[in-house]
């Protein structure tokens, strides 16, 4: 940490605690179960983003009431620890893969939730037949490859499927969905609507057939959702 920059050490204090109160939001919403999961911010070291900056994750296998601001551990984008006195989640390589080749993300979230993790293992995209869908994702929420925990392979995974997409969420076949935005908090709300919707459609298609939502309307759903909606 002595190589970095007054400003630098204190934008990586900030985002531990950010970092730290959002995996609390993981358990509150009913995403995760045990010590699975997690949730990361870049922290932008120079003026823009780039392949010199760092991220906060949570360390690998820790209970989420022991995830303080001083839990929390510190990569470069290469998934290496900068710092911190315990090991990565064991997600770090796909977390720093993202940040790497999409400057435009500034947060990733990664969970088991039940019913978006059902249609991963299905390897099926959600249909957009909600409204919500239409607000939030833009279409439908993809499917990417299935990919193996270790290297930077799910991380690749999630760039090719959401790099032309608008959708913030993929589900990573056979294992779970990961989440996109801006920052951190971002990331954590299209979790927690991918959750929300994968459930509602799943209950919704086991009763009937589902009534999809013209390709239009989607596209101004998303217009004013996304530029107009909102303070």
């Amino acid at each position: 940490m002595l190589n970095y920059s007054s400003e630098v050490i204190e934008k990586i204090e900030t985002t531990k605690q950010v970092v730290a109160r959002l995996h609390a939001e993981l358990p509150r919403w009913g995403l995760v179960v045990w010590t699975a999961g997690n949730v990361s911010q870049r922290v932008v070291v120079g003026a823009e983003p780039s392949a010199d900056d760092l991220l906060v994750i949570k360390p690998s296998g820790v209970s989420y009431d022991e995830l303080t601001p001083d839990a929390m551990v510190v990569c470069n984008l290469n998934g290496e620890l900068v710092e911190g006195s315990k090991s990565p989640s064991s997600d770090t390589a796909a977390h720093a893969y993202v940040y790497a080749h999409m400057p435009n993300v500034g947060g990733v979230v990664h969970t088991h939730s039940t019913y978006a993790t059902a249609w991963a293992a299905r390897g099926e995209e959600i249909p957009c037949a909600l409204t919500m869908m239409a607000d939030e994702f833009g279409g439908p929420i993809p499917v990417g490859p299935f990919a193996i925990i270790g290297d930077d392979s799910i991380g690749r995974g999630i760039v090719e499927t959401l790099k032309d997409h608008r959708s913030p969420a993929v589900l990573m076949q056979n294992h779970g969905p990961f989440t996109i935005g801006e920052d951190a908090r971002a990331a954590v709300k299209a979790a927690v609507m991918t959750e929300e919707v994968a459930r509602t459609v799943h209950i919704a298609r086991s009763e009937g057939q589902l009534k999809a939502i013209p390709q239009e309307a989607i596209d101004r759903l998303y217009d004013r959702y996304q530029n107009v909606y909102g303070q």
